[in-house]
């Protein structure tokens, strides 16, 4: 495990992009609402109180069972803080005062001995907390208002303004889980670093490229019938919470919230594959993408025959070759990352592990795979 002054600029650079992302949302909104879009500026609220309310309820989980292993169960404030939505920027704090001492100390010496907390390896963990944190953020919120920002350019015809920020949000989206792979990677010792950034560009392409084939198609599957396309992803999110009792994950130390850590894995892999255990995913992510590419298709045929007055054609055919070949050039990133770039097990044999019991929060795994 290491910490060093580019992960400390990394952290600092994160709570500046969150800020600013929690500003744009908020402008976005707000001129909707300004504009007459009613529905629309309902929706990026909805959605944005969606994301806040789970990463807050994850959050303010971890700081109980933190305050709770320390003896300072009465710190009832800590609550109130994420009530107000406090809860994030407590933890950059954290983060980054710790990570500064980390950085400041690790001139002179590069190990911390004899001390009762590890502080490399309690700011590693602030980090990957928080790293986990804006993961579920991003496809809890950032992936609906993607999906919203596509309708709306393709309904009210392209803009490069609008099309420029759908690009910036695909490869945000993108980025985040990249970020976690990386930083779940460095805070655990048995496990390779994600290093070079060969690796890390093929794994972001992988990302990319199957999450922007599959945003387009829900995005026609809803000018076709919105009430399908709800059903359609209200399926595939039950499907995946099935998938995550039938794993018998055990992330979290309290039933609630592991209940809840299983519906939040169910929406993710809506719209990406989640390694839910950490162990042999050939099978499942075969399965999982033969079943996209089954619904995409199934999307795109019903497009080819079914005459929509609603959608403009002209751009319907860039649209169908972008969707078939995003999809073909995320396949082919996946296998060559797999193949070439993914970090060997140092350990034949990993276990999940409930926090709590070893680690410091009560609902993070120290075996949880991001893939």
């Amino acid at each position: 495990m290491k910490y060093t002054k580019r992960n400390y600029a990394l952290s600092v650079a994160g709570i500046v992009i969150y800020v600013l992302d929690l500003i744009i949302d908020i402008y976005v909104s707000v001129k909707f609402f300004y504009e007459g879009d009613l529905v629309y500026g309902i929706l990026m609220v909805g959605f944005m109180l969606f994301g806040a309310l789970v990463v807050q309820c994850f959050s303010y989980s971890w700081f109980k069972s933190d305050l709770k292993r320390t003896g300072q169960e009465d710190q009832h404030y800590f609550f109130l803080l994420h009530c107000l939505q406090g809860g994030v920027f407590v933890r950059y704090w954290f983060a980054l005062k710790n990570g500064y001492h980390v950085v400041k100390r690790s001139r002179k010496t590069d190990t911390f001995i004899g001390e009762q907390i590890d502080p490399l390896k309690e700011v590693i963990n602030r980090v990957t907390d928080l790293s986990m944190l804006r993961l579920f953020e991003t496809y809890m919120e950032g992936c609906p208002q993607l999906v919203l920002q596509l309708y709306i350019f393709l309904n009210d015809g392209p803009k490069w303004i609008q099309g420029a920020a759908i690009i910036v949000s695909c490869f945000a989206i993108s980025l985040s889980t990249v970020d976690y792979q990386i930083a779940l990677r460095n805070s655990l010792p048995h496990k390779n670093l994600l290093s070079g950034w060969s690796s890390r560009v093929i794994y972001l392409f992988y990302k990319l490229f199957t999450l922007s084939s599959w945003m387009l198609s829900i995005v026609l599957l809803l000018f076709l019938d919105v009430k399908i396309a709800l059903v359609l992803l209200s399926i595939l999110w039950f499907l995946g919470i099935l998938w995550a009792f039938k794993m018998k994950t055990q992330f979290c130390s309290s039933t609630l919230m592991e209940y809840l850590y299983r519906t939040v894995v169910g929406f993710i892999l809506i719209f990406t594959y989640f390694n839910i255990k950490g162990e042999n995913t050939k099978c499942s992510m075969c399965c999982y993408y033969i079943v996209r590419i089954l619904v995409t298709f199934g999307i795109l045929i019903v497009f080819w025959f079914y005459p929509l007055s609603i959608f403009n054609t002209e751009y319907f055919v860039p649209i169908t070759i972008t969707i078939v070949l995003a999809y073909i050039f995320g396949i082919i990133f996946l296998v060559v990352y797999y193949m070439a770039f993914h970090p060997k097990r140092r350990e034949e044999v990993v276990f999940d592990e409930v926090d709590g019991k070893s680690v410091q929060g009560n609902c993070r795994v120290e075996f949880c795979l991001m893939i």
